[in-house]
């Protein structure tokens, strides 16, 4: 089965805010079997447009990524990170197929 991700990309509004909602989503992620891979960190523009933070997060499948964002913990950490961030989160399934030069 492969994973899932969440993609995130995030203006922060107002850091204090948002540090409490890093806070209220440590558990529900937890929960689900997170594990981050991109946390916020430097990132370089090549096409299009981006955010000031980008974020991905791994999990065990896809319905654990669903399941997660769907958790009411997570549900109320969402809204304690209103008005702090403008936020785009996408849940993507994992590819498990060929690679280049495979």
């Amino acid at each position: 089965m492969p994973k899932g991700y969440w993609i995130v990309r995030a203006d922060v509004t107002d850091p204090e805010a948002y540090k409490r909602y890093v806070a209220a989503n440590a558990e529900p992620l937890a929960r689900h079997g997170a594990r981050f891979l991109v946390r916020g960190g430097p990132a370089e523009i090549r096409e299009g447009e981006a955010r000031s933070r980008n974020v991905v997060v791994e999990f065990p499948s896809v319905d654990a990524a669903r399941a997660c964002y769907d958790d009411a913990a997570y549900q109320r950490a969402i809204g304690i990170r209103e008005g702090a961030a403008t936020f785009d989160l996408l849940v993507v399934e994992g590819y498990d197929g060929p690679q280049p030069g495979d």
